[in-house]
Order: C-alpha cells, then structure tokens, then sequence
C-alpha cells in the first residue's frame, strides 16, 4: 500500500456554544510522525477523535490520501486509535487480544494467529503471547495494544497520550521504541500529548495548539529555535519571554550570561537570584528582574563552580543580540 498523509481542512468541532476546534489547516506528510501538543484544552484530542471518527467534525474535511473519509465510520477510514487506557480485554491472552479484531472480520483462526504472532513479535511481546493483561506490566501491556492498534495495516496510526500511565523511566524506552516502529512502517503516526520533552524526543513535526487553534507548525529544532509566538516561547519551555519596548522577545535560557556586573550594552538586566537547582550537566537559575518573575539561565556545572551564585545575590544577565526572538501575538 502506498503510505498516504493525512489533511485536515478547516476542521472545526463545537459542543453547543464552546469551539474546541477552530477551523485548522493542516498537512501531515505521508511517513510523518507529528505529535499535537499543547495544555489540556486546546483541542489537541478532539482533533484526534475528528481524525478517528470517534467525533463528528461540525464543519470542514479529513483526508487520507486522496479520499475524504469526514463522514465513514471508524472502521472504513483505514485509521486505528491506540488509547491512553489501552482497553485491553482482561479475558483474552495478548495473542487473542491482537488477532480480536480479525476475528471479528472472519478470518480463520490459523491466519489469525499467525499474523498476531507476528505483530506480537514487532513490538518484543511475543514470550508473553499466552498472558492475560493482569500478568504483564503497563509497558508490556502498552506493546500488546500497540500490535492489536496495528493488525489492521491502517494507514495511519492514532495514538492519544500513550505514554502518560509509564513510569518516567520506562516512558523514555517505549518512546524510543514508537519512533522506531514508525519509521520501519513508515506510515503516519498522530500522537496527542502535553509533555514538550516526549514531542521533541519523537516527532519530526510539531503541531503546537492553543485555545482550538494550531499557534505553530514544524520541526522540534525549528520550533525550539524560533518560537513565533509569546505563547510558544513560554509553553515549549527553556527560553526567557521578555516586555521591550519594540515588543515581546524570546531569549534561549542556555544563552543568557550571569556576572556580578552589567555590561555595557543594550541588552542586559539587573536582576536578584531567586533559586539554584544542581541538575547534574548543569545549574538552572530562577530570577527575579523589574517585576518579571519567570527569568531563568542554564550554566554549565564546571562553569558555575568557578563563579557559584547564591539566593538573594544581586547580578547582572546579558545576551547577544543574534540571540533575540522577536515574538508576534498569540494566533
């Protein structure tokens, strides 16, 4: 099967008087992983459940490919949903968990199992094929509904919050192992999340939403690099959002200088030390400057052994003008 993208053209989705959705565009590359990011609200999910057909849309189109699939059921958009619960039927043994729906579609029990076995062997799960859900871990029992997601060869995979029941530890291996199953599919991955760290590890394209509609679209390095919007800058997280009189600037918090005087440029801002947290490769500093209360730098570890700054001291923060973001206001 020729491995399609997917569009989304003025999708919009209301419930009674409240817009979740907006009227978005978007393009999604066939072979993309995109996640859709953003704080709980912002119609992350219901754009999802639009995609899955699991809601209706109020207006606008999906495409897959070529064909329109706004108004087919679930089953015909070639789409499969894996969700946060994972749903797993506690009865069934992983092996029969998989091949349920082929059941259900008729095939014969040999086929069945064989191409159960066989997805259960992608995801590392085959030893655990004749365990109930209750004998494995929530890892293992996220591997098992990931083959049964994609028993169905869709064409594109739906996967909402999938890793927010792992542990932390755990959550940074099944993301690294959803990359690499996504790219040795090489069909389109749609994952919803709220994390920053879990979308820029594993998507190649960032969908970040506000308020039911898309703030800005690219890749993690674009994104991180030059966030369009105040909005961005602050919820993608590692840069300083600062009031000048030319407009809203974001500065990257590994790119701001702490010394005990200020230099003579432009840019730079007496400020007092608000908090120190050793994090290992490097110290993050919280300051507080003219009112703003959200000014933070990364130093280092080596570099602020040399020169530590402490609660309460007062210092200077400066940055290079090739630094400076100018932000436009929020979509």
């Amino acid at each position: 099967m020729h491995p399609s993208g997917v569009e989304l053209v003025s999708l919009t989705k209301r419930y009674g008087p409240i817009v979740a959705v907006d009227a978005i565009d978007l393009r999604i590359p066939a072979g993309a992983y995109c996640c859709l990011l953003g704080p709980s609200g912002c119609g992350k999910t219901s754009t999802l459940r639009m995609i899955a057909g699991h809601e209706a849309a109020t207006s606008g189109d999906i495409l897959i490919g070529p064909a329109n699939i706004t108004d087919l059921p679930p089953a015909r958009r070639g789409t499969a949903m894996m969700f946060q619960s994972y749903a797993l039927f506690p009865h069934l043994t992983s092996l029969d968990n998989v091949a349920f729906s082929l059941k259900m579609k008729g095939v014969d029990k040999a086929e069945r199992r064989a191409r159960a076995l066989d997805l259960l062997r992608l995801v590392d799960m085959e030893t655990y094929a004749a365990r109930l859900p209750a004998q494995l871990s929530g890892g293992q029992q996220q591997r098992v509904a990931l083959a049964r997601a994609l028993i169905t060869k869709p064409q594109v995979l739906l996967l909402d919050e999938p890793l927010s029941a792992l542990d932390p530890f755990l959550r940074i291996k099944v993301r690294t192992e959803l990359r690499r199953l996504q790219q040795e599919l090489g069909i389109v991955f749609v994952h919803v999340t709220h994390s920053q760290d879990e979308a820029m590890a594993i998507a190649d394209m960032l969908v970040i939403m506000n308020g039911g509609r898309i703030e800005q679209i690219g890749s993690p390095r674009e994104i991180f690099n030059a966030p369009k919007t105040e909005f961005v800058a602050r919820f993608i997280g590692g840069h300083n959002v600062l009031a000048t009189p030319g407009g809203a600037i974001a500065v990257r918090a590994d790119r701001i200088a702490v010394g005990r005087d200020r230099p003579n440029s432009a840019a730079s801002l007496d400020a007092t030390v608000r908090s120190v947290e050793y994090q290992g490769t490097h110290v993050h500093l919280s300051f507080e400057a003219g009112g703003a209360k959200e000014l933070t730098a990364l130093i280092a570890d080596d570099l602020f052994a040399k020169n530590p700054f402490n609660p309460g001291d007062a210092v200077a923060l400066s940055w290079a003008e090739r630094d400076i973001h100018p932000l436009a206001a929020s979509a």
